[in-house]
């Protein structure tokens, strides 16, 4: 299972100082390649404020331009999404559900 993930989509929400304060972020997960019997795909999406409800810093306030790839990276709850992932692919391609056939020859029983 080769599985790669990237960040598709972010948009920063800028405060006053032109400094970050919010992030909405998509992460892409794909199992494999587009064509092969073993390809899935996820998306999986956050919201990230600088401060949580109970106003701890989630992250530092900075400008637009100072993020980087891995700061974005490390503000989302990767470890939980490749979880669900790897149970998302195991359910549809590893392990998927067994297919009922039907029985038309049955009589019902008197």
């Amino acid at each position: 299972m080769a599985v790669t993930k990237a960040i598709t989509k972010c948009t920063p929400y800028l405060n006053s100082s032109s400094k970050v304060d919010k992030w909405d972020i998509e992460m892409t997960y794909e199992n494999d390649s587009e064509g092969d019997a073993t390809y899935y795909t996820s998306i999986f999406s956050i919201t990230v404020k600088q401060l949580d409800e109970d106003e701890n810093a989630n992250f530092t306030l900075k400008a637009k331009g100072s993020w980087t790839n891995a700061n974005l990276v490390a503000i989302c709850p990767v470890a939980r999404w490749d979880g669900v992932f790897a149970s998302q692919v195991d359910s549809v391609i590893t392990n998927p559900p067994v297919e009922s056939t039907p029985d038309t020859d049955f009589n019902v029983p008197s």
